[in-house]
């Protein structure tokens, strides 16, 4: 949750906001997605400040979170002007703003945190407006994407955007086994009560590095780089560890170090927990680099072995 230890010192960002924003154009008949602070206040544009106080009704994914944040900045609204959009009720609520839209309003969409529609509500939102013939108005500003990629020293050509990986343990290890053979980034977001099973899940991808980042722009922010295969130790080292919302940035391919002599089995045995023995060999062997052959005797011997 935003902090609003900062609330007494945005009277002069709201004239700022006046001054720079004011002048411009802000047609009506307009969404406007606006992205808002991933947890530091500060981190809002004066555009944003200038849009939240002009548009006629704020469409959001928490009526309340988003009350509290424009009250911190001095734009406390009415109840009325607050539209309650999440996952749950994105198709019936895009019409109570397409109804809103023709008779001219200005309406602002805005997410829990960031960017909106990226792994949040908002995509469907945008959809209909546009098939209804409405102009959609981006505002840009923080995302938790880029400002770890930013941190992380990524190199290579690009990388992948996932998100959330299947909650499913199945699914979440199918989906590593592709991501084992993606030679570019791939970017993952996490809650704290799955970040467990994510860094276990990921661990099988061995000396490929990962940079992992929690609680970004907040006060207790921490950004570290550290081998996949030692995540599940990392997040037992300290209890904060597991604490906030995660990013991570798994780095391409050529960032990692071979795999040491020894380091097929490991692997194997890793997965051979979850996945069966074809499968488990075939991974095992894509991210070691060893023989799928001497890898698969050892697997069955490894059944045997019970």
């Amino acid at each position: 949750m935003i902090s609003s230890s900062l609330s007494t010192g945005f009277a002069h960002a709201l004239q700022a906001a006046q001054d720079a924003a004011g002048a411009q154009q802000h047609p009506t008949h307009t969404l406007y997605v606006v992205a808002t602070p991933i947890g530091n206040l500060a981190d809002i544009s004066l555009r944003a400040l200038h849009v939240l106080g002009l548009v006629d009704a704020i469409a959001c994914e928490d009526t309340r979170h988003t009350q509290q944040m424009l009250r911190a900045y001095g734009l406390e609204r009415p109840g009325a002007q607050l539209l309650a959009l999440h996952q749950h009720n994105e198709a019936e609520a895009a019409q109570t703003v397409l109804e809103r839209l023709a008779q001219g309003q200005r309406i602002a969409y805005v997410s829990d945190a960031g960017t909106p529609a990226i792994s949040d509500p908002g995509a469907r939102l945008v959809q209909a407006v546009r098939s209804a013939g409405h102009r959609v108005m981006p505002l840009p500003g923080a995302s938790s994407i880029t400002t770890l990629i930013s941190a992380s020293g990524m190199t290579g050509d690009g990388f992948v955007f996932t998100g959330f990986l299947p909650s499913k343990a199945s699914e979440r290890q199918l989906a590593v086994q592709h991501m084992a053979q993606e030679p570019r980034a791939v970017v993952l977001l996490e809650a704290p009560h799955r970040i467990k099973a994510l860094a276990e899940a990921l661990s099988v991808l061995g000396e490929r590095p990962v940079t992992i980042g929690r609680e970004l722009t907040k006060q207790f922010e921490q950004i570290e780089t550290l081998p996949a295969q030692a995540l599940p130790q990392w997040l037992l080292e300290r209890p904060e560890h597991q604490r906030g919302e995660f990013v991570l940035l798994v780095h391409d391919q050529a960032s990692a170090r071979p795999v040491g002599e020894g380091e097929g089995e490991r692997i194997l045995q890793c997965l051979l927990a979850e996945l069966p023995v074809k499968t488990a060999v075939k991974l095992a062997a894509e991210i070691s680099g060893e023989s799928r052959n001497a890898l698969y005797e050892r697997a069955l011997a490894l059944k045997k072995q019970g």
